[in-house]
């Protein structure tokens, strides 16, 4: 299983559907591989990454604590899934 980790679209680049592109070619990769469960972790604060993966299908499932490592501090992280619409479905 592998990781995939994003740092965000460029500020200069925001609002202009670029990160709902990639995260939906990134569901059509998996749906392709026939992959049934994908899962992303978000910094509670960014609210707009969370509503992004709410509007691609992902839920939230709990927050994992003190997981996530930023500017020297440890940090909270929302585990968010999607299960495939496809893969597993027979």
């Amino acid at each position: 299983m592998g990781c995939h980790r994003t740092t965000g679209v460029h500020p200069d680049h925001h609002s202009r559907g670029i990160a709902a592109a990639l995260l939906q070619a990134l569901i059509d990769s998996t749906e392709t591989a026939g992959i049934w469960t994908i899962q992303s972790g978000v910094f509670p604060e960014n609210t707009a990454s969370l509503r992004l993966h709410a509007n691609a299908g992902f839920r939230t499932v709990g927050t994992r604590q003190r997981i996530g490592r930023h500017d020297s501090q440890w940090r909270d992280v929302t585990l968010l899934e999607r299960r495939s619409t496809i893969a597993g479905s027979d």
